[in-house]
């Protein structure tokens, strides 16, 4: 599999038209920014940690579908369970009885689990498995509160909204659930203040923030806050979609860390990156509590939900990170990225901090003195630290045949997230990159400068792709 970057092609002189379609029938807006940069790019084709675009040129990729991807790119052995699958005339959807597939699927889920989590309600996306997560602890407690971090991300439909840490994506659906209270990730003692004044359904919480800017929490949080939740009659909803299934070096981020949570969400990875599907496990104590009576089974239920394909699409996914030892390759990799980057960068004046754990690091950026720009215009260095150099870092990159990204939440932060399947040699590459590139910015003004130069050129190519 080759591993350089293609030679550039000539800039396309006129849009796609992908993107012609997409701009008029998708989103208009999101073309509009990807060319105020140059990040624009129509990829078509991927395999395993490999991308190319319609210019014929390759990438490498670092992002894996925020998560999604951690099997790499259509990996064979998936491809090809799928392909037989589709001649075997499986009842994809049936609501009127038990379905082989989901249950095969379901209970090796819970073979790799920890009891008590035994009882499993499928859906389609992350943000639907909240809200199946949300509505269990409702219904199982008699409550209505819920208690969210900031910078947490659950999801963009209006349950999941509401436990929102981000204000800019929340305030245009406003108002939203209420008895939704926010504290800060981390803080045990606002975790307790609040159980103690509200009659809390749950607690939902991720491992670490991912996108609020790959934010690890203190030793022993995660156990800690189950024994407050269990103290004062609440729910712990443990939301893995980004970090479950191998991303943080272990098969799920809960184990190891003493406890086991009340419901786990898991979406992304499950899919092997081909089929949407997602799950809330939970027990079978808290089920029979919620949905155990004859006329409260089907108090919960999606369409999709369970659906034959995409059970078999994420019980060969298992099978596959089991059998090539994929969340032990991230635990390797993971450190070889980390220790690799904190080795480049020490010292950085424009780095601030370099953390993560298993294959989700995050560079975060911005001044770490007060330079002479810093102390005569901090509003704008702080805008160009907060909104600009997490994305200029990313077009640099995809412009050397890396494809990365911000944190959604804190864009001063760097991301790194390839799929589990990636190799030393490909983990070098992206630390000898970063720190070339990130090496040409010592200062804010250079930063400003190659910025501004851009902007003005991109409008003079009216935003085109390159």
């Amino acid at each position: 599999m080759s591993e350089g970057v293609a030679p550039k092609a000539a800039l396309p002189t006129a849009p796609s038209p992908t993107t012609e379609r997409y701009a008029r029938h998708v989103n208009p807006a999101f073309v509009k920014l990807l060319g105020v940069l140059g990040y624009g790019r129509v990829f078509t084709r991927a395999r395993d940690v490999w991308l190319w675009d319609d210019q014929g040129r390759e990438y490498l990729d670092f992002l894996a579908g925020f998560g999604s991807v951690n099997l790499g790119h259509n990996h064979p052995r998936l491809v090809e369970r799928l392909q037989r699958f589709l001649t075997e005339e499986a009842l994809h959807f049936c609501h009127v009885g038990p379905t082989e597939h989901a249950a095969e699927l379901a209970e090796a889920l819970c073979a790799r689990l920890d009891p008590p989590l035994e009882v499993a309600l499928f859906a389609s996306s992350g943000g639907e498995a909240v809200e199946a997560g949300m509505k269990l602890a409702r219904a199982a407690t008699g409550r209505s509160a819920f208690i969210f971090c900031e910078g947490g991300f659950h999801g963009t439909s209006f349950g999941a909204l509401s436990l929102m840490g981000e204000a800019r994506m929340r305030k245009p659906f406003e108002p939203l659930l209420a008895g939704c209270h926010r504290i800060p990730f981390g803080d045990l003692d606002a975790l307790e203040r609040i159980l103690q004044k509200n009659k809390v359904a749950a607690f939902v919480v991720e491992p670490l923030l991912a996108e609020g800017g790959v934010i690890l929490p203190p030793p022993g949080y995660l156990r800690a806050a189950q024994e407050l939740c269990r103290k004062h009659g609440a729910v712990l909803v443990l939301d893995e979609v980004q970090t479950g299934l191998g991303r943080l070096g272990r098969r799920f981020a809960y184990q190891g860390q003493g406890f086991v949570p009340d419901v786990l969400v898991l979406a992304k990875g499950l899919s092997g990156g081909i089929v949407p599907v997602s799950v809330a496990v939970t027990s079978a104590e808290l089920h029979t509590r919620a949905y155990g009576a004859t006329d409260r089974f089907d108090l919960h239920s999606t369409t999709f939900g369970g659906n034959a394909l995409a059970c078999a699409a994420a019980l060969e996914t298992l099978r596959i990170l089991d059998d090539e030892a994929l969340a032990e390759n991230a635990a390797k990799r993971g450190a070889e990225l980390l220790d690799g980057l904190k080795k480049r960068l020490a010292g950085h004046p424009l780095v601030r901090d370099i953390r993560g754990e298993g294959l989700l690091v995050g560079i975060e950026l911005g001044p770490t003195d007060s330079g002479l720009l810093n102390r005569l215009a901090p509003g704008l260095v702080g805008l160009v630290s907060e909104k600009v150099f997490g994305q200029w870092a990313a077009l640099r990159l995809l412009e050397e045949g890396i494809v990365c990204q911000p944190a959604s939440h804190r864009w001063d932060v760097l991301r790194l997230e390839p799929p589990l399947t990636v190799r030393p040699a490909e983990v070098a590459r992206v630390i000898d990159a970063v720190a070339r590139i990130l090496g040409d910015y010592t200062g804010m003004v250079p930063l400003l400068r190659d910025v501004v130069a851009r902007v003005g050129e991109q409008r003079k190519r009216e935003g085109a792709f390159r």
